[in-house]
């Protein structure tokens, strides 16, 4: 009966993907006590009014003796905003459709059990799958303590990602080259290695798709960095290079911001990022980098795109570097979605079920 309303919430929260870090992202229907909608609204970025009252807002007086469906259970703890289950109660409504429990400590069901100690019918787990699915990098924070990560790569069919002598550019043609932006638009912080800082001097912004753009992250065991880089112009976007103990005290060009960390590595890194609220980042770093993320389980997601060309060449560079693995049965596996066509290329999504050696 619910899921309609449920898919349309769901559809509304999709509206704000990548932009409501570090909060999740949720969308609210409300319908007036005839069953028919008279409010929508969803979570547009943090600090801004949330889903439910957008939509309370927007249904006015109609809300009262209605039903709110929403996707994600109403917060009760004041934050940035105030708790969205007294605006519920407030607003009269008679019953909340949830399609997911908010697992955030400061809720985990105490904004339902508010709600139903004011006499409001609760109805909980309708959609919950793909409330999941559409949350699942504000989840694997959450559990976790760090970012959902995507490795993204660009390669030939027969798997280089440069030739013999270096060079890459281009690989994939125009149309993949602007979903790549789209994809970092989507992402709270774009990665690279010190190597791809030299070898391409890089970008890495979104092209205007989003603002702010991403934060640029350069992670730099040596701080062996050129003085001049695309990544060092801060009013692009806004730049962080993260280093061990190692490389303390050791000069940086102006512009970009240090951030130390314990031990120069993956896992440290992402763990630096959970707390500033990335909710999801990009990995488009060189192989080597690669292979150690996915090492350290900091890699949840692999997007890869492959141009119908043939590179050749036995040091051609590939996309990942060793992943210390001597069996076959070791070898990671996972959920391959159905590929895309961009242009002429194609697009591979990729998930692996578990991290690699994670214990390293």
């Amino acid at each position: 009966m619910w899921d309609k309303w449920m898919r349309r919430a769901l559809d509304l929260a999709a509206l704000a993907e990548g932009q409501t870090s570090p909060n999740p992202l949720v969308g609210a229907v409300v319908l007036d006590r005839n069953g028919r909608l008279v409010g929508e609204g969803f979570h547009a970025r943090a600090g801004e009014p949330h889903a439910e009252v957008g939509a309370l807002s927007q249904a006015g007086e109609a809300a009262r003796g209605g039903t709110l469906v929403v996707t994600l259970e109403p917060c009760c703890h004041h934050g940035r905003t105030p708790p969205c289950s007294e605006a519920v109660i407030g607003a009269g409504i008679a019953r909340v459709v949830v399609a997911l429990k908010d697992p955030d400590p400061r809720v985990a069901g105490g904004g339902i059990a508010q709600l139903r100690e004011a006499g409001v019918e609760v109805i909980a787990d309708v959609l919950r799958e793909a409330a999941l699915e559409q949350n699942r990098v504000f989840l694997h924070r959450l559990k976790t303590g760090r970012p959902w990560g995507i490795l993204k790569w660009a390669m030939s069919l027969d798997g280089r990602t440069a030739l013999p002598n270096g060079l890459s550019q281009w690989i994939t043609g125009p149309p993949a080259r602007a979903w790549v932006h789209r994809l970092r638009a989507d992402c709270d912080a774009v990665i690279v290695g010190g190597g791809t800082v030299r070898a391409d001097n890089p970008l890495l912004t979104s092209r205007g798709q989003r603002r702010p753009e991403p934060l640029r992250v350069v992670l730099s065991r040596s701080l062996d960095l050129p003085e001049k880089a695309h990544l060092w112009n801060v009013d692009l976007a806004p730049t962080v290079v993260a280093h061990g103990p190692e490389a303390v005290g050791r000069a940086l060009a102006s512009g970009p911001e240090r951030l130390p960390l314990e031990v120069c590595d993956p896992k440290a890194l992402m763990e630096a990022l959970a707390s500033r609220g990335c909710n999801r980042v990009l990995w488009e770093c060189g192989p080597e980098l690669a292979a150690i993320a996915l090492r350290q389980g900091c890699v949840q997601e692999v997007a890869a795109v492959v141009a119908p060309k043939l590179m050749g060449g036995m040091a051609a560079r590939t996309p990942l570097g060793d992943l210390d693995i001597e069996r076959m049965e070791d070898v990671p596996s996972g959920t391959l979605q159905q590929p895309v066509g961009i242009g002429d290329d194609w697009l591979l999504r990729f998930r692996p079920r578990a991290c690699i050696n994670s214990n390293r």
